[in-house]
């Protein structure tokens, strides 16, 4: 993982809470005594959800940043042990929860360190590889059985995100081309529904979820929208992170037929649309993201 150093962080959320790495350093001393005489370092990170701090040079230690993200949490600790040993790179491993407590309102985590880099889109050092990776990767979360399994984040039909995708384009007005978004937008809900058994997907396959070592995919993470539903959601990847030389190697590797990497890229899509005026200010590497997928979209469409 980016290991950054960022002693402060601009707040994203209205109802996010205050996070800094002396109060994790209070909740370890606390919760976990054998692990008090460590550094804690607060990492530069991309993600929404939740807070990261490193914890000597073998942990990291992960806090929600708002009441929603306490959830997904939950849904991490109960399923990544079960997944991971499926899948064909590492996934993050808990090895402790922390209780709230001083002043810190939710449960927290303790993970292993995971070595690798996020991917930037634009510089991706070994497209071709890196596509069969996530596809492998994509593959092999889809054949795990989805029985018991929580319903993804995104798993359902698009036609559930048609209302504030739409508000997002109003919101973004004259700072992209709305009418050409609003009609690709338009052209993905047309699109015929998934047909088929819920199977499980990752939900947030984005560059900030991804980690590369060498050119090869070496580690996913942020499994807090997973779950099983629609498997398009994971195709979003095509187009936040890979160039578009290799969308079709992806996509061959997948699997995906005509519907289903259409609605991928209708995700991709709703999900960057968004995101970007959400973002615009407080998260400028997930907004340049979301540009980019909507330009490369636009792009694809001629």
């Amino acid at each position: 993982m980016s290991a950054h150093e960022s002693p402060t962080a601009p707040k994203m959320h209205a109802d996010e809470v205050d996070l800094d790495a002396p109060l994790v350093h209070r909740l370890i001393t606390r919760r976990f005594p054998q692990w008090a005489a460590l550094p804690v370092r607060r990492l530069a990170s991309h993600g929404t959800e939740n807070a990261i701090f490193r914890l000597g040079g073998d942990l990291l230690v992960r806090l929600p940043r708002r009441p929603g993200a306490a959830e997904d949490l939950t849904l991490e600790q109960r399923w990544l042990l079960r997944l991971g040993p499926l899948l064909p790179v590492a996934v993050p491993e808990p090895v402790g929860t922390g209780e709230p407590d001083e002043g810190y309102p939710w449960s927290w985590s303790v993970h292993r360190w995971l070595d690798g880099r996020n991917p930037v889109a634009g510089s991706v050092r070994e497209p071709r590889r890196l596509a069969e990776d996530l596809a492998a990767f994509v593959r092999a979360l889809r054949r795990i059985p989805a029985q018991d399994a929580p319903l993804g984040y995104r798993g359902g039909p698009l036609r559930d995100r048609d209302e504030p995708t739409r508000a997002a384009v109003a919101e973004l007005g004259g700072r992209i081309d709305t009418g050409a978004v609003t009609a690709l937008w338009e052209k993905a809900l047309r699109v015929p529904e998934h047909a088929g058994p819920p199977v499980w997907a990752h939900g947030d396959l984005s560059p900030g979820n991804v980690l590369v070592d060498g050119g090869r995919l070496s580690a996913v993470i942020d499994f807090g929208c997973a779950g099983v539903g629609d498997p398009a959601v994971d195709l979003i990847v095509a187009w936040n992170l890979l160039p578009a030389s290799v969308r079709g190697t992806f996509r061959e590797a997948v699997g995906a037929d005509d519907a289903q990497w259409a609605r991928g890229r209708g995700w991709a899509l709703s999900i960057s649309l968004i995101q970007l005026p959400y973002y615009w200010d407080t998260n400028p590497a997930l907004a340049e993201n979301s540009r980019h997928v909507i330009t490369e979209i636009l792009t694809e469409a001629g």
